[in-house]
């Protein structure tokens, strides 16, 4: 599996997310390690950084400065699904390493 120069967009996403449809990744990647610059909806400006498997399941760390001039951190595990439009839809289970550390998930799908 290979990110580099895929762009990515979230189809859905749990509630304490700042991450929307209108926030738009940019991934890059060099041997094993992974990595995004986004912004859009409530994310000013943010990157993620990650190691790839040989699965193509991504473990990240991220951090975004919010439209309320938060500094937000986190980390991540994206597990990838081909759909039937030969599209990448990655599945993440994530958690706030900031704030109240609380956990969701969110599904990014390929533009």
């Amino acid at each position: 599996m290979n990110y580099n120069n895929k762009k990515f967009r979230a189809l859905k996403t749990s509630e304490n997310a700042e991450v929307s449809a209108e926030t738009i990744f940019q991934y890059k990647q060099e041997g094993a390690i992974v990595t995004s610059e986004y912004s859009g909806g409530q994310i000013v400006k943010g990157h993620l950084i990650g190691l790839v498997n040989d699965n193509g399941v991504i473990d990240i760390r991220y951090h975004q400065i919010n439209t309320n001039g938060e500094l937000m951190t986190g980390k991540c595990i994206s597990t990838p699904e081909i759909g039937n439009d030969g599209k990448i839809r990655l599945h993440e289970k994530w958690q706030w390493t900031s704030g109240d550390k609380s956990k969701g998930e969110s599904t990014l799908i390929e533009l």
